[in-house]
């Protein structure tokens, strides 16, 4: 298979060749010793500054403090715009995500230098020696010329370090191809200053929520990527095998049970920054290699969490950003300000009023009632003139159709918990722009989680949601062994009516490690790739990470999106 796109690629890459070994020619005259492939690809440049560092340092001052002192500097970095004028010639330097005019003139640098700088591309890596100067225009720029600094002296005023074979995107256009900038993230990132931003404030994060949680005695730890039981959540695992020891195993799809395992062993406060696997849709919001963060507390429950998560949330907004303001998908969000909702009152709040009357609480105490309010909104026939409202309540119909039907697919003694929350999904989930937090949850979807004492059938879990999607899902941790194992029989019995994403197997030392004793403890999954999404402004998943997962040309289609998982994404 060809390396080549187009037959101009391949011309273009062997023009570049002969370039190449032209400037090879001329770093072995100047310096014999030189092998060739030294003088094609040195392997290194002594900078004296970044050009972030040095632009830091001449912006500052005037034209005539910049004569007078005469700064000398050596920097390193990727032409990014180039241009010959007679003996003279300017020319782009970017690097670490910022550029820096430069100036020769062949008086100053010699004629080899000079016919050195007449072979340089679009996208050559060049180091350049030189004083700090501004132009008439009054442009910050290094004069390439010999310095005599410790270690510079003697040393050409422009060094070759690498060429780029490859031409570079349009200098008006950029990259523009979504797909493109995806697959070639290597070129996205220097020809698209703000992408390199984009995952500058990603690492921000990570190191603003390690400081949060260091600060306040939480143990950073790792745990195993391979499982020989896929658990903590409600999700398809990719399944894989282990040659040596012959046996099945599956990427992780949480880390949530090795966690609560070192809780049981005395490690009372445990994060972990992870990566997941799930095997399953990719949209704006999934993709099937994702960041998490997933910490827990002993001795705490749901409640103390959902403070926790409106302090680290503010606290990461200010550490990164400086304010708790940000801007997605045209909407200023405030992370300073927070609602929360139980699950069914978020139901009745948002229920679309064109169908009627919204439930009531009641509604959701036995399938009869649950029934009669589906029949109620679904028998009633509604009227709206606008396109976009009217897709949107036909997509919410055709749910609510599906999860009555499932509903009365069920026998009388199975759980209906799992339609509720597929009705809360459907009428709520993109409501929630604003932050909010939504608590209890029905145990139906929540095999992991502790039961209300007052309500059986509900749990003491939230989710909390920025920007119409979940970012994070917190409970308290069930911790009683009998119970546990109870809920992974029935996790069992999911999978045979069909359920793909419920557990196939129970994790039996999981249930032992339970009867050691694990103290009342809170736990908690954020998706860092979703808080990513929020904190950049950024509209899919696919721009926060910086090699997305991308189907191969002429590969069968993509898979639809996943349900409703208990561990966030």
């Amino acid at each position: 298979m060809s390396q080549y796109e187009s037959q101009f690629e391949e011309n273009l890459y062997q023009l570049r060749r002969e370039k190449l070994a032209q400037i090879a020619a001329i770093a072995q005259a100047q310096n014999s010793a030189l092998t060739e492939s030294e003088a094609k690809y040195p392997n290194t440049f002594r900078f004296t500054h970044t050009v972030p560092e040095l632009r830091a340092i001449g912006e500052p001052l005037a034209t005539e403090q910049l004569e007078t002192t005469k700064i000398e500097a050596a920097v390193a970095g990727r032409l990014m715009a180039i241009r010959v004028q007679g003996k003279a010639g300017f020319a782009q330097l970017q690097q670490a995500g910022q550029r820096l005019q430069i100036y020769i003139r062949k008086d100053d640098v010699g004629e080899q230098i000079f016919d050195l700088y007449k072979l340089l591309d679009l996208g050559d890596h060049i180091g350049v020696r030189g004083y700090l100067m501004r132009t008439r225009t009054g442009e910050l720029t290094l004069h390439a010329a010999p310095i005599s600094l410790a270690g510079h002296e003697g040393q050409p005023a422009i060094t070759f370090l690498a060429k780029a074979m490859l031409a570079l995107p349009d200098k008006y256009s950029g990259l523009e191809d979504i797909e493109i900038r995806y697959r070639q993230r290597y070129v996205d990132l220097f020809t698209n200053t703000e992408v390199r931003e984009t995952f500058s404030k990603r690492a921000a994060i990570l190191r603003s929520i390690r400081k949060y949680f260091d600060d306040r005695g939480y143990l950073e730890v790792e745990t195993p990527m391979l499982h020989t039981i896929a658990g903590g959540a409600a999700a398809r695992p990719f399944n894989t095998h282990h040659n040596a020891l012959d046996i099945p195993l599956s990427l992780r799809i949480a880390p949530e049970l090795y966690l609560k395992r070192l809780v049981v062993g005395g490690l009372d406060r445990v994060y972990e920054i992870n990566r997941n696997f799930r095997n399953e849709g990719v949209s704006t919001q999934h993709n099937p290699e994702f960041t998490m963060l997933e910490f827990y507390q002993a001795y705490a429950n749901y409640h103390d969490l959902m403070d926790l998560t409106e302090e680290l949330i503010k606290f990461v907004a200010m550490e990164v950003n400086g304010t708790t303001k940000t801007t997605f998908n045209d909407v200023e969000i405030d992370l300073g300000k927070w609602t929360k909702l139980s699950m069914r009152e978020a139901i009745i709040k948002f229920w679309p009023p064109e169908l009627g009357q919204a439930p009531s609480i009641q509604s959701f105490s036995d399938r009869s009632s649950l029934r009669a309010a589906l029949d109620m909104a679904l028998s009633r026939e509604y009227v709206c003139d606008e396109v976009a409202r009217r897709s949107e309540l036909d997509r919410i119909i055709n749910a609510l159709n599906h999860s009555k039907t499932e509903l009365l697919a069920y026998e009388e003694d199975d759980p209906f918990g799992k339609i509720i929350a597929e009705i809360f999904e459907t009428v709520a989930e993109t409501e929630l722009i604003q932050p909010t937090i939504i608590y209890d949850f029905p145990l139906a979807v929540s095999p992991l989680s502790k039961i209300k004492p007052d309500e059986p059938e509900w749990v003491e879990r939230f989710e909390f949601y920025i920007g119409g999607f979940e970012v994070g899902n917190a409970f308290s941790e069930l911790n009683d062994p009998d119970d546990q194992l109870r809920r992974f029989e029935t996790q069992l019995e999911d999978r045979k009516r069909g359920d793909d994403e419920a557990m196939a197997e129970v994790d039996e030392d999981y249930v032992r490690a339970l009867g050691y004793g694990l103290p009342p403890t809170a736990g908690e999954g954020i998706g860092i790739d979703r808080l990513t999404m929020i904190l950049t402004g950024s509209k899919s998943i696919r721009d926060v990470i910086l090699f997305p997962l991308m189907r191969p040309h002429a590969k069968t289609p993509v898979a639809d999106e996943g349900g409703h998982g208990e561990s966030a994404e």
